[in-house]
């Protein structure tokens, strides 16, 4: 547990400060998303970049274009979360049906496996439909996210569970412990959004 913890101080000392950086702006992002406050959009912004940054350094270019899709996404998502509608100050909190529920699982499962049997096939990547699931459904999380939507969280949910099991597998604690903060983030992002859906159910 010691040599754990050792490891995991280590990593937070040896990051760059715009790894570290990174980090903390993506801790704030999630908190100012829960609180569903605008600025978490412009910080969201920045911390992507910053991670785009990290990800090109070190040579993961599949992160790094990812990183590039939140850009955009965030982007959206500024300018929609902006334009609540008429009569309204804020954009409220919405559900999808359950049609669109299915087809958003149907739709990430099947994302997850093409792509991860695109990255078995054509690279070397070490944990391929690992990686695939993460991306596939963190791209859905995002979406759902810019749009408001209430199972956004769930989405985030599953995406930080996944990467706190394979990073604690990889010897990666700093990541692991990173993501679990997160995912308690997500869980409280769920149950708050949760109330301010029930005020106001219909959107």
């Amino acid at each position: 547990m010691i040599e754990i913890l050792l490891n995991i101080w280590a990593a937070i000392i040896g990051a760059s400060w715009y790894e570290q950086l990174a980090t903390i702006l993506g801790l704030l992002g999630v908190g100012l998303t829960i609180r569903q406050s605008i600025l978490n959009f412009p910080v969201g912004l920045v911390q992507v970049t910053l991670s785009g940054v990290v990800f090109y350094q070190a040579k993961l270019y599949a992160d790094m274009k990812l990183q590039g899709f939140f850009f955009i996404v965030l982007a959206y998502g500024w300018w929609h979360w902006s334009q609540p509608g008429e009569n309204r100050t804020v954009l409220p909190v919405t559900r999808l049906t359950w049609e669109a529920r299915i087809g958003c699982i149907v739709t990430g499962l099947v994302g997850a496996f093409l792509w991860g049997w695109y990255l078995h096939k054509y690279t070397d990547a070490a944990m391929p439909f690992r990686d695939a699931f993460i991306a596939s459904f963190s791209i859905l999380a995002q979406w759902l996210q810019a749009r408001k939507k209430l199972e956004n969280w769930i989405g985030w949910m599953m995406v930080n569970l996944a990467a706190i099991a394979v990073y604690w597998m990889a010897g990666l604690y700093w990541f692991a412990v990173l993501y679990l903060l997160f995912f308690v983030l997500a869980l409280g992002g769920h149950f708050e959004w949760l109330k301010s859906y029930r005020k106001n159910p219909h959107g």
